[in-house]
C-alpha cells in the first residue's frame, strides 16, 4: 500500500548484491591492476567490451546503483596505476587526483564513465 492507500508495486530493477558481487570478482579474476606493463589505453581495450555489455544490461533501469556498483573499476584503477607510477605509490590522493584528471580530459576512455557522468557523480 502507499500513502494514499492504493496498491501498488514496490520492485525498482537494479543490480542486485549477488550481480555486483559477480561483476567484482569478473575483474578480480583478470589481474588488471597487476599488470603494470600495460598502458591506460591497454587497460581500456581489454575492459572495454565487459563494462558496455554490463552498462548495456544493468544500466537500463537504474543507473545509479550500477555506478556504485562500478566504482569498484575506478579502485583497481587508481591502484594500476599507484603500481605503475612511483609518483603516485604512496600517495592515494593524489592517484586519485590522477585518475580524474584523466577522466576529464578521455571521457569516453572506459565504459562506465559514461554511466557515471550521466546519474552526475
Amino acid at each position: 500500500m502507499n500513502r494514499m492507500g492504493k496498491l501498488s508495486v514496490g520492485f525498482t530493477p537494479a543490480v542486485s548484491n549477488k550481480a555486483a558481487k559477480a561483476m567484482r570478482q569478473e575483474l578480480r579474476r583478470k589481474w588488471l591492476w597487476r599488470r603494470s606493463d600495460l598502458t591506460l589505453d591497454d587497460q581500456a581495450d581489454c575492459t572495454r567490451p565487459i563494462l558496455r555489455g554490463w552498462v548495456q544490461y544493468y544500466g537500463r533501469f537504474s543507473r545509479s546503483v550500477l555506478a556504485q556498483a562500478l566504482r569498484y573499476v575506478d579502485a583497481a584503477l587508481v591502484r594500476w596505476a599507484r603500481r605503475k607510477y612511483k609518483s603516485l605509490s604512496r600517495r592515494p590522493a593524489r592517484a586519485w587526483a590522477w585518475l580524474s584528471g584523466i577522466r576529464s580530459r578521455q571521457p569516453g576512455l572506459f565504459a562506465h564513465w559514461s554511466v557515471e557522468a550521466a546519474v552526475g557523480r
